[in-house]
């Protein structure tokens, strides 16, 4: 039923967008997943095959704001590969301008405050295949997370300082190398680039 859907969005959406969530979940027959924490994505896109719905995740541990904006991106993924199956790029023009048009009703909700708006604006102007790729706007949305004690990003690490990862996993970070910085996982001896805004711990 949509109002039952509508009752478990409302636990991870901007109360005002689950309507219309639910609205695409059963007018573009998705399969919609709030999905377990993934350290390497926020959402995920997969069309139809032999016979499956569209499908959709979204990580259960994202913020209100976040869960909406990357909730959007995936259902952007969804209209494009309905308009163009295969035909054009990932994150190419046909799914930057869906994703801009589907992004409206929420900003005719005014449903953002006004920081996540700004950011949200500036991101929309040419938006790229993840909101973290965006530096002010994940900063932004960052905002609205639940406190963890203890966490900080790789880009606040001095150099030469340990520094583990939820798995436990434990590196040292080096220099920098455009916009990622090397690090080197302390138990294999192998380099990893890090994006400055992936979240660890320092080791005491």
């Amino acid at each position: 039923m949509k109002q039952d859907k509508i009752s478990i969005l409302k636990q991870y959406l901007p109360e005002q967008s689950a309507s219309i969530i639910a609205t695409w979940i059963d007018g573009y027959a998705c399969e919609f997943k709030i999905s377990k924490t993934r350290n390497t994505k926020l959402g995920d896109y997969r069309p139809p095959f032999r016979g499956s719905r569209h499908r959709i995740s979204v990580n259960y541990n994202l913020n209100p704001y976040a869960f909406l904006i990357t909730t959007v991106h995936e259902f952007a993924h969804l209209v494009t590969w309905n308009a163009h199956q295969s035909r054009v790029k990932p994150h190419g023009t046909e799914w930057k301008n869906t994703f801009k048009r589907m992004m409206l009703p929420f900003f005719e909700l005014d449903i953002f405050p006004l920081d996540v708006k700004k950011a949200v604006v500036s991101y929309l102007q040419n938006p790229a295949a993840s909101s973290c790729a965006d530096k002010d706007l994940y900063k932004t949305l960052k905002r609205y997370d639940a406190p963890k004690e203890d966490i900080l990003h790789v880009e606040d690490v001095v150099e030469n300082q340990h520094f583990t990862l939820p798995n436990g996993r434990e590196f040292k970070k080096l220099n920098k190398i455009r916009t990622r910085f090397r690090c080197l996982e302390v138990k294999t001896g192998r380099m990893y680039l890090f994006n400055p805004l992936a979240e660890v711990k320092l080791v005491s």
